[in-house]
């Protein structure tokens, strides 16, 4: 008899009752983490927890064994700051990410000396003082981590240190991207929204660049009938099971599939599923084939 089994049996041998291995909890019994996700499951079925809590915990436990590698935005997608740039030409970036907090870079993004917040930048327009701003004097210390950090660690670390944002350093000493408090707590929580979030009866958004923001949870069907495709729904019934299919692996933000005429980029994901979807239209069509995180610059 497994390690396994033999925990979810009794000492004449009948299986136990899911309330008698929620006292193993209590008593300590369980030996290891799979163990308590079977209870844990156990009482989901019987409507003692919900999904969303349940979904939770799971998060809980997956944060404790990931790194900061595993969801970090990588530098080749970093919205940042050139220290030499003037307000009028900051305003503009700002206004176009949604981000509330930008890193400041010096000559290239491995030298980054700070962090701007823009409520701190858009006060000084408010007062019409735009031109009375001294860039240096309202940047904020930059925190650095390795990328080996583990998220429930930094996670304690942002709150400790009422920090929201991390720069993420290599082992070289180059920057490998960034991490933001939101970013730790998706995957905990699931999904929060931002600055790349749709309506929730929305599932395609357009923009002015030719780029398209689409939900995962696209129905392949809906998709066909917007972009006037034909891909197949004989398989997967949503757009992002037909890029999963074609990854082939749970990506993470940043990677890439080419599908017919599109380029799939993966915006938003974590360990257990993807979200959102940047959809480009290519000039001509190309054979199927999938791509990492771009490259550094």
């Amino acid at each position: 008899m497994s390690e396994e089994r033999a925990s979810s049996a009794s000492k004449d041998g009948k299986p136990r009752s899911w309330l008698e291995r929620l006292g193993q909890v209590l008593q300590g019994e369980l030996k290891d983490r799979q163990q308590l996700l079977t209870v844990l499951r156990d009482a989901r079925e019987n409507n003692l927890i919900d999904s969303d809590a349940m979904g939770m915990i799971e998060g809980v436990l997956e944060v404790a064994e990931m790194q900061v590698r595993d969801i970090m935005i990588p530098r080749s997608q970093m919205v940042v700051v050139d220290r030499d740039s003037k307000p009028e030409e900051i305003l503009p970036v700002l206004l176009k990410s949604g981000h509330s907090r930008f890193p400041v870079i010096g000559d290239n993004k491995d030298e980054v000396i700070g962090i701007l917040l823009a409520k701190d930048m858009l006060s000084f327009f408010a007062g019409g003082e735009s031109r009375k701003l001294n860039l240096k004097e309202v940047l904020r210390p930059a925190v650095f981590i390795p990328e080996s950090k583990r998220l429930n660690v930094l996670l304690n670390e942002f709150r400790s240190n009422r920090n929201h944002i991390a720069i993420v350093v290599d082992e070289y000493g180059g920057v490998a991207g960034l991490v933001t408090i939101e970013d730790v707590l998706e995957q905990i929580v699931g999904d929060i929204e931002d600055e790349h979030d749709i309506d929730e009866d929305m599932f395609i958004l357009e923009h002015s660049d030719g780029h398209c923001t689409v939900k995962a949870i696209t129905p392949i069907e809906d998709f066909n009938e917007h972009f006037e495709t034909d891909f197949s729904d004989e398989e997967f019934d949503t757009i992002g099971g037909l890029v999963l299919n074609a990854l082939s692996h749970m990506p993470k933000r940043g990677e890439q599939v080419t599908l017919g005429a599109f380029c799939f980029k993966v915006l938003r994901a974590d360990s257990r599923r993807v979200y959102l979807l940047q959809v480009t239209r290519l000039t001509e069509p190309v054979q199927t084939e999938t791509a990492g995180k771009e490259k550094s610059e």
